[in-house]
C-alpha cells in the first residue's frame, strides 16, 4: 500500500517498529502535497523545512524512548485559524496578512509534544464564516470527490487534505458544523467534541461560546487517538472543563444501545438520496444490535435563527480587535486613527465577514438587544433542555449532516440565506455544547459522499465513537477514495 493511503495509526505503528523513518514519511507527505495540492488548494502554507527539522527531532525522541504516543512521527496539518508559533496564521483573511504568532494554540502544542509533525496550515472560509471554503482570500478549496464541487466549510481545507491523502489527520474548528459538514462532503471522519473538552486557547475566535477544536481523520480509530492527546483541562482557557483528557475505548459492541431518530430532521428539504443513505445506516445499526426509534424535537426549527444571532453578535465583538494597528494588514494611506480603523477594516475584511459583523452589531444595539440577542439566548437554553430530555431516553441521536451532498462551486455564495440554511442539522449541537461525529455512510448517484451524524450528551464521546466504530467495522464507505488529479497550475 502507498504510504499516503495508510491511516495515521498504521503509519505510527510502522514508525514505532522502525519499518519507516519519520523523515522518510515526512518527505513522502511533502512530495505528495507538491504533486496534488495545486488541484485542490487545501494548503495555504507549507512548512517543508520546519517539518523536516521537526521530523529529525521526533525521530530522536522515538529512538530514545521519550516519545511513545501512537501518533509520534505522523505528519498532520492545522486549520489556519489556530496559532502556530513562527508559522503564518491568516484565518484566510487579508486583515491578518503577514501575521506570525509568538505562541502555539494548546491543541497544537499538545500534538507537537506527542511527536506530531506539522506539514502546514490549511485553507478555510475567512474567519470560519461560511459553509463552502469559498470566502478565503487564498481562493476556494476544491473537493477531491468532484472537479467543480466545494468541500464544505469552514474547515474545507482540513477535510479535503485528508480526503486527498495529503495529511494523515488534521485539526479543524466547529462553530456550527464546520468540522462535520466538510467531513460529510469529503467522505472522511470528523468529530466536534463537547464544548470545554478541548482548549480553545490559541484558536482565533469567531463565536467564543460556540467554537470548538476537533480532529478530522480517515477513520474513528485515528480521531479517537487524536482526541486523547488534545483534550483535557487547560488553565489558559477559562471555558476549559477541569477534567483529564478523554480516553476512548473502542469495543465494537453496540447491542442494546438506544439510538433516536429526530423526525424533524427527515422532512422537507432533505435530499432523497441523503435520506435513504442515512436511514439505511440506521438499519445497519439495528442489525448490529442497537435499538433505533423515531422521536420528535420540534424546538430544532428555531436553531438556525438563534445560532446566527448569537454567532454574529459574538463575531462583531471578537473581530473588533483587528484594527490595522497591532498586527496584520494596515491601510497604506489614512488621515487619522479613526480613518486607519475604517480603511483597514474595510479593505481587510471580506464581504461575508462584514455581513456578519453588521448583523452582530445590529442585534446587540440598544434598541434590539432584548428583541434579538436576549431572545436567542433563551432559545439556546430551550434547545439544550430539548436535548437533555432526549438523552434521558437515548444513548445517541442519529441524523443527516447536511440536506445535500457537496454543492457546486459558486452555488451558494451568492445566496447567503441558502448557505445559512445548509447548517440546519448541525448548529443545534453547538448551541447545546454537545459532542457530535460524522462518519461516511454512502454515496449519491453522482458518486459524492454522504455523511451520518451521531450526537451524544456532554462528554459522551466514547459512546458516539463506539457507535461510529461499529458502523465502520461493518461497512467500507470510509475506505473509499476519490480518483485524485495530478496537480495542475492554478
Amino acid at each position: 500500500m502507498e504510504l499516503s493511503k495508510m491511516t495515521a495509526l498504521e503509519i505510527g505503528s510502522k514508525i514505532k517498529s522502525k519499518e519507516l523513518g519519520v523523515v522518510e514519511v515526512t518527505k513522502a507527505a511533502l512530495e505528495n502535497i507538491e504533486k496534488t495540492d495545486k488541484a485542490y488548494n487545501a494548503f495555504v502554507t507549507i512548512c517543508a523545512d520546519k517539518a523536516l527539522a521537526q521530523a529529525e527531532k521526533v525521530q530522536k525522541g522515538i529512538d530514545d524512548g521519550t516519545l511513545t504516543s501512537p501518533l509520534a512521527g505522523v505528519p498532520m496539518a492545522v486549520k489556519d485559524n489556530m496559532c502556530t508559533e513562527g508559522i503564518l496564521t491568516t484565518c484566510a483573511s487579508k486583515i491578518l496578512t503577514g501575521f506570525k504568532p509568538t505562541y502555539s494554540s494548546t491543541a497544537v502544542r499538545k500534538l507537537e509534544e506527542a511527536g506530531a509533525v506539522i506539514l502546514g496550515k490549511l485553507n478555510m472560509d475567512e474567519f470560519a464564516m461560511g459553509s463552502t471554503t469559498e470566502t478565503s482570500v487564498h481562493g476556494a478549496t476544491i473537493n477531491p470527490w468532484g472537479e467543480n464541487r466545494a468541500p464544505g466549510g469552514s474547515s474545507g481545507g482540513s477535510a479535503a487534505a485528508v480526503a486527498a491523502d495529503e495529511a494523515y489527520y488534521t485539526l479543524g474548528s466547529d462553530t456550527g458544523g464546520s468540522i462535520r459538514q466538510p467531513a460529510a462532503f469529503c467522505g472522511v471522519t470528523g468529530l466536534k467534541p463537547t464544548y470545554g473538552a478541548v482548549s480553545r486557547y490559541g484558536l482565533i475566535a469567531y463565536a467564543s461560546s460556540l467554537d470548538q477544536i476537533g480532529p478530522i481523520g480517515k477513520n474513528v480509530e485515528d480521531i479517537a487517538e487524536v482526541l486523547s492527546v488534545i483534550s483535557g483541562h487547560d488553565p489558559k482557557d477559562s471555558t476549559s472543563v477541569k477534567q483529564d483528557s478523554l480516553k476512548i475505548t473502542l469495543t465494537n459492541n453496540i447491542k442494546g444501545k438506544k439510538i433516536g431518530l429526530p423526525k424533524d430532521y427527515f422532512g422537507e428539504g432533505l435530499n432523497p438520496e441523503v435520506k435513504a443513505s442515512v436511514l439505511a445506516a440506521a438499519k445497519k445499526l439495528e442489525e448490529l444490535g442497537a435499538i433505533v426509534e423515531e422521536f420528535e424535537m420540534p424546538e430544532l426549527q428555531y436553531a438556525i435563527p438563534a445560532y446566527y444571532i448569537i454567532a454574529c453578535a459574538e463575531a462583531s465583538s471578537n473581530l473588533s480587535r483587528f484594527d490595522g494597528v497591532k498586527y496584520g494588514y494596515a491601510a497604506p494611506e489614512f488621515n487619522d486613527l479613526t480613518d486607519l480603523y475604517y480603511k483597514s477594516r474595510s479593505e481587510g475584511f471580506g464581504i461575508e465577514v462584514k455581513r456578519r459583523i453588521m448583523i452582530g452589531a445590529f442585534v446587540l444595539s440598544s434598541g434590539y438587544y432584548d428583541a434579538y440577542y436576549k431572545k436567542a439566548l433563551q432559545v439556546k437554553a430551550i434547545i439544550k433542555q430539548s436535548f437533555d430530555r432526549a438523552f434521558e431516553k437515548y444513548d445517541c441521536i442519529l441524523s443527516p449532516t447536511a440536506p445535500t451532498t457537496a454543492l457546486k462551486i459558486g452555488e451558494n455564495l451568492s445566496d447567503p440565506l441558502k448557505m445559512y440554511l445548509g447548517d440546519i442539522y448541525t448548529v443545534s449541537v453547538n448551541l447545546a455544547g454537545l459532542p457530535s461525529m460524522v462518519v461516511p455512510c454512502g454515496f449519491d448517484s453522482q458518486g459524492l459522499p454522504i455523511g451520518l451524524q451521531l450526537t451524544g450528551k456532554a462528554f459522551s464521546e466514547n459512546e458516539i465513537m463506539n457507535v461510529g466504530y461499529a458502523f465502520q467495522k461493518s461497512t467500507d464507505y470510509h475506505t473509499k477514495k476519490p480518483v485524485l488529479k495530478a496537480g495542475k497550475e492554478a
